[in-house]
């Protein structure tokens, strides 16, 4: 993945996130936005099932989730805006035991087997990424608890705000965070770039310095 490529993601990334707070707040029912707001959902069950149970598990849930849409589009599924927030809270709920889960036993931090792709691992590094794996739990379990709390709380444009605007933001500033001070407490490291932890997140091949 190249430096061009991630600007062009990042970029996507922001514009869906201000059109989805704009489409939530003035066109939650029309059906066109129904379909781009709980595609997130429903491209990550896909992925979810396919990775466990292989083609059929991508047939069952691509099924379910045309049916589900339709049950939407025909009115059927209830105030919209609830699917918006138990779609929020399940991908974040997700995440949660996806890091969470690779915590159990004498295996790898899901973040050390990011690591283990850039450079190999030493003993300080598993104990450190294991560390930043229960941060990053600990982040998708509150957004969880937030999200439902905003919408039980307070207004349905506050909770979109939340949904839409604080939350991408509040990853961006972990992971980036995350990056500059690894090595204010472990300067020992081996410097990575940026770049490298998102190839190494999507299983890209990790690209020598000065390549593009």
């Amino acid at each position: 993945m190249s430096r061009w490529r991630m600007a062009l993601l990042l970029l996507a990334g922001v514009a869906y996130a201000v059109a989805s707070h704009w489409m939530m707040l003035y066109h939650p029912t029309a059906p066109w936005a129904v379909v781009v707001l709980l595609g997130p959902l429903w491209l990550t069950a896909l992925a979810l099932a396919g990775s466990r149970f292989g083609k059929w598990g991508v047939f069952l849930a691509g099924a379910v989730g045309v049916a589900g849409f339709a049950l939407v589009l025909a009115g059927e599924a209830g105030d919209p805006n609830r699917l918006y927030v138990f779609q929020h809270a399940a991908i974040n709920a997700l995440l949660c035991g996806w890091f969470g889960l690779s915590l159990r036993g004498d295996g790898l931090s899901l973040i050390g087997q990011f690591a283990s792709r850039v450079h190999p691992i030493t003993p300080t590094m598993r104990s450190y990424t294991a560390n930043v794996t229960r941060v990053w739990t600990a982040y998708f379990a509150l957004m969880v608890i937030a999200s439902i709390g905003v919408y039980l709380s307070l207004s349905f444009a506050a909770w979109s705000v939340l949904a839409n605007l604080v939350s991408p933001v509040c990853v961006g500033a972990l992971f980036v965070g995350e990056h500059l001070l690894r090595y204010q407490l472990h300067p020992e490291f081996e410097r990575t770039r940026l770049v490298d932890a998102v190839r190494a997140f999507y299983g890209a091949p990790i690209k020598p310095r000065g390549e593009p």
